[in-house]
Formats: C-alpha cells, structure tokens, sequence
C-alpha cells in the first residue's frame, strides 16, 4: 500500500514524556501499512536514542534517523520532509500526542477537499490553544474568511508535493518563530486550507517540568529578530491593504500586546519587563501602519497607543488596573428537560470581587491617539464597551477533565444594563440559558465516561475570559438529579471546596441519590417489580434489572419510564428460574453495551414457593445511625470496664 501519511517527531531528550506520543502513533485508527513515524533524533544525550532503535526493530512503521544535535526543531523536521514518503506530513512534537482518529480523519477530510493543509482541532492540557478557529469544520478556508492566523503552530498536515513544489522547508538553527514563518507561508500559498473542527486530532501537553520549547522564557532581541522574518513573508505574498493589516494585527495582538497586559505582564521580573517593552516598541513603530491597532479590541488598543508612544510606566500601571479584573459566572436554575441539562448562567465582570461598573450612555469614539492618563484610558475602555454591549458575547463550554477538550454548547443569550444606584454606571450582566445534550453535546457525539467541567466564555470589550460557573445561591446548588439519557448515566455535582458545576458520567455510583430509594414504594404483582427511582429519563428506556445471590446473576429486561419528578423501574421477574433465596438488586442503565455497568439498588427480593416478597432493608444513612450507636455503647461499656479495672488496682 501507497504511505498516505509520514509522521514527523523531532527529538532532544524528552525522557519518559516521549512514551504517550509513541502510544498515540501506535493506536491510530489508520492502517498501519498506510502511515509511517518519522523519528529524527537531534543528537538526544539521554536514553532515548536507544528507545527508539528498539521501537523501529519491532514496528516496520516507524524510522528513526540520528544526526548531531542543530539546535532547534527546523533542521529535524526539514530532516524529516526528505525523508518522507507519504502523500501527506504531519508535524507532531515529541511530547505531545494525537487523537486516535487523528490521521485518519485529516487525511481523508484533506483528500476529500485537495488541501495542500490539514488544520486539526487542537486540545491542550496546560496549555492554551486557539478556540474560535475551530468552532465549526471549515472545508475551505483562507486567511481572509477564517481566523487561520490564530494557529502558527506547525503540528498540521501538509500535502508532500506541495511543500517540494514551493520548496517550502523550515529555517534552521538556533532560533525562535520558525514555526511561524513556515507555517504562514504555506497559508499564503496553499490553493485550499481545511480545518477539522469537530475531532480533537492535536494534544498539547504541558510537561510536569515545564521544560516544553514553547514556553521557555525568550531573549528578547532575538525574539524579535526572528519575528520580523514572519513579517516580511507576510509582506511578500499579500499586497498593502485590509487583508495585510489583519495578518500584521495577529503579531501586534498576540507577541506584543498581550505580553505587556494584566498578571501575565507583571510577574516578569523589572528589568526584563523593560527590555521586553524597548524591543516591542522598536518594532511595533517599525513595522505597523495604523490601520494595524486600528482594527484592535479596546484594552488592546489603549496598549498599542502606550506602546507607540513609549510610555512604559503607564503600561505597567494599566496593567495593574487589568489584574483586578476576572469573570464571575453564577449559575441560576438547573434543570432536566426531555433529556437534556438546561443551566442558566449569570455572567459580569468583576474588580476586586465587586462588579465592574461602567459609565452610562456609552458612546464609540476612536483612540485619537495615547491616553492622556491611565483614568482616561479605563473610562475610554468603559465607554466603548457600553456602547458595544450588543457585541458582547457568552459561550458555554464543557471541558473533558482527562484530556481537555473542550467543546461549545448552544445557549441563548440576552444582554441586560443594570444601573448602579444615582451614579450614573450601570453593570453589564450577559445572562444566558444553555443546553447540554448528553447525547450530542461532543460535536454530535455523546459525552464520554468521565468527569467534565463547566465553564462560561465571555468575549466583551476587548477583553476574552474564561470561568468555572459556580458557586451559586443555595437553590442552585441543589443540582438535578441524575439522568439516563442514551445508555448513560448523567450527574451534574458540584465540586468541593469551590463549588462548581461539573458533570459525572457513567462513573458515580454512591452520589445518585438511588439509596433513597423507600422499599414501601416497591410494588410485586403478577411477577413484575415496580419501583420509583430519583432520576431522570427523556423518554421509556430499555434496561436491566439484575438479580444476585450466593454467586448466581440473573438478568432481566426491563424499563425505566418517566413519572413526577422522577422515573420507574419495572421489571418482569422469572420467578421459576429464581427458585428460592434471597436476591440483592442492581440497575443496568445500558443493556447489550460491552462496558455495561450494574448499580446496585437498597432493594432485597425474597423468593419462596413462586411467590416474591420485598424485603424491608435499612436504608445507608439507618445503618449508619446503627454503627454509631452500637460503637458509643461498646465505647461505654469498655469505659465502665476500665473505671472497675482501675478501683480494684487501687484497692
């Protein structure tokens, strides 16, 4: 078979965080003989060339390549490139991983669309990775209709002939950026660009010794040397212009601005706050025109415009203004409804934990140059926000723990205006009701087992921020209940100590609320068993009622209906093949599933002469209350036993 895909892994020394990367290679849902693994050791001093060595004797699939150490991971993947035999390249870092489907799907989403690249959506745990880029799949996109420029990372899919046809390859050497002069080239172009945005392909992982490239603190000068190298490949193939502006804006928002805003700027230590902001002047005034800044966000404009005018306390005091600031998201009613969660979200900004007010009646004006003072700057900020309030927009977003991906829930939002008092500023509170399908809410796919967070996106005023919703008033923290929905089994909880909305599926067992369940409620007739159950079902859902005693399992079909504010089980009971005993009960919400789980029920069957009786068992929180009684009572009389031991010493 023809290689459609060469996985590139450049190598130096990543010790044991190279074995989830390998794992991931290994586990592709694409044919082994259609991929290969590219291994190109940069001269690695610990054991990992001898790994490696071991790994391709035993995996016709995967190649490794030694070579002296260059440097960086320009060399390497070029290294890689010729090397490559496949009809596509990946791009994968030595301590990250891929999706399971990763390669598969990207090649044949590139195929299905002739991309010269394959962008996959990303996931980062411990990292932030971009999110608006993949909100939706993009089969054609360019730079002027999608954010693609949000992504300068190389761990993409490239189509072979269309790098060797642009000669398109990597700088080499010790340097910063490359990534980024690579990467925007072939954006530039490329005749269609794809964007997978309903698949976690890419995992970008934060090492436990944060000894990732990509986050190590830089030299400035250096830095922004080599980022003026992206520039001029953005000033080569764009003309001047709107489309120029926008490319040059990712560079001034990204490496620039946002290096200089809030805690990110200030816990730098002085001195390279100072060398950091001269280097960013420099090039800012260097290199932008106005409609660069422009076309900014509000903060971020008034950063520019302090920038431009090389005004470096004033950035730092505006800095300070901008740490106080975060997102409160409280959560208001939580609901079941026909099978999915509605939870309604309240969301504002605060500083220093009151709510950020902003002065009424805003009106939109532009930034005729620096702020006269850091005052002017936040009540220019205010303004403009107020006036674009109807911009403002909430995201719900929920968050697989274990990998962190994440995925956009529908909501509806409405903006509200709240006025503070007779003082003029008002809140500005974006209220939202969002719906989490548990069938569909991973891109059309159900939620997988696990546990998953909850948390609201607000993007306003310039400012884009992120918060676990909770903790809210009393009523809302008494969650749902539990749900069956699909085969699984859904619990919205709230974490301890701080309160969050979080959502257990098909792991909770104790916390479901099923040991409330009231065997006086329990009905047997004509060899069905009805009982109420404290959860929630869309709709009449198969299930199993499993029957144990002294080692023998008997299952039974059955179904769980919706009734009041809960469901009922009912369940025809082989009552001949039962025999006599005593049988403990247990739910199987997923009848026929490989992995399907029991939940056992306080519920105990007797079974004599072909009848069936419920037995009356204490309830967890009844024994319990027993267990204490009965330890104070054996504490008592060990503590009479010892005062009698102690008077007859003494006698």
């Amino acid at each position: 078979m023809p290689v459609k895909v060469s996985v590139i892994v450049p190598v130096y020394n990543p010790g044991p965080y190279i074995e989830d990367c390998i794992t991931s290679l290994l586990e592709q849902s694409l044919p082994p003989d259609e991929y290969e693994a590219i291994f190109v050791d940069d001269g690695s001093t610990d054991g990992t060339p001898a790994r490696l060595d071991e790994l391709a004797a035993k995996e016709p699939r995967v190649h490794v390549i030694h070579q002296e150490n260059s440097g960086w991971s320009g060399k390497p993947r070029n290294v890689g490139i010729a090397a490559a035999r496949g009809e596509y390249v990946m791009f994968v870092d030595n301590d990250d991983s891929l999706g399971t489907e990763a390669l598969e799907r990207m090649y044949g989403y590139g195929k299905a669309n002739e991309a010269d690249v394959v962008v996959g959506k990303m996931a980062g745990r411990g990292r932030s990775v971009p999110v608006e880029l993949f909100r939706r799949n993009r089969p054609r996109a360019s730079v002027e209709d999608a954010p693609l420029i949000d992504s300068l990372t190389p761990h993409k899919m490239f189509r072979k002939a269309f790098l060797d046809e642009t000669g398109l390859r990597f700088p080499e050497g010790r340097r910063r950026l490359e990534d980024h002069v690579f990467v925007v080239e072939a954006y530039l172009r490329a005749a269609n660009v794809s964007v997978i945005g309903d698949y976690v392909c890419y995992y970008h992982i934060r090492r436990d010794d944060a000894a990732n490239a990509g986050i190590q603190q830089f030299e400035p000068v250096g830095y922004f040397k080599n980022l003026r190298e992206a520039l001029d490949v953005v000033e080569r193939y764009t003309e001047p212009g709107p489309v120029r502006d926008s490319l040059h804006r990712r560079w001034l928002r990204v490496e620039m601005v946002e290096r200089l805003r809030g805690r990110r700027f200030l816990k730098l230590a002085e001195d390279y706050r100072r060398k950091l902001f001269e280097e960013i002047h420099h090039i800012a005034t260097e290199r932008f025109g106005p409609g660069v800044a422009a076309g900014l966000q509000p903060t971020q404009q008034v950063v520019a415009a302090l920038i431009a005018a090389n005004r470096y306390d004033d950035v730092v005091a505006f800095a300070e203004w901008e740490a106080g600031l975060s997102l409160r998201a409280v959560p208001g009613g939580i609901e079941w409804r026909d099978g999915t969660l509605r939870v309604e979200i309240a969301a504002e900004f605060t500083a220093g934990g009151a709510p950020l007010t902003f002065p009424g009646g805003g009106v939109r004006a532009p930034l005729d140059g620096p702020p006269p003072n850091i005052a002017e700057a936040v009540a220019w900020v205010g303004s403009d926000t107020v006036a674009r309030f109807g911009k403002a927009a909430l995201d719900l977003l929920v968050r697989e723990r274990s990998t962190a991906a994440q995925y956009f829930q529908p909501v509806e939002v409405t903006r509200e205006i709240v006025p503070v008092g007779d003082s003029g500023n008002v809140r500005l509170v974006l209220r939202a009701t969002a719906t989490v399908d548990p069938v569909g809410a991973v891109d059309g796919g159900p939620l997988r087992a696990g546990l998953w967070d909850t948390y609201a996106r607000v993007r306003m005023g310039g400012w884009s921020k992120e918060a676990r919703i909770g903790p809210g008033p009393r009523k809302a923290r008494a969650a749902a209940s539990a749900a069956v929905v699909g085969g699984h089994v859904v619990l919205p909880y709230w974490t301890e100590p701080h309160d969050n909305l979080s959502l257990d599926v098909d792991r909770a067992n104790k916390r479901l609320g099923l040991d409330r369940l009231d065997p006086e409620t329990v009905t047997v007739s004509g060899g069905r068993v009805r009982a109420p159950l404290p959860l929630h079902v869309p709709g009449e859902s198969p299930v199993l009622l499993r029957l144990t005693s002294q080692g023998r399992s008997v299952d039974t079909p059955g179904t769980l209906s919706p009734a009041g504010d809960g469901a009922v089980l009912e369940a025809s009971l082989p009552v001949g093949e039962l025999g006599g005993g005593t049988w403990r009960t247990a739910l199987c919400p997923a009848p026929g599933a490989a992995d399907s789980r029991s939940l056992p029920l306080p519920l105990t069957l007797r079974t004599a002469n072909g009848s069936v009786k419920v037995v009356r068992t204490p309830r967890p929180s009844a024994v319990r209350r027993l267990a204490r009684r009965a330890r104070r009572a054996l504490a008592a009389v060990l503590g009479r036993r010892t005062a009698s031991a102690s008077k007859a010493r003494k006698a």
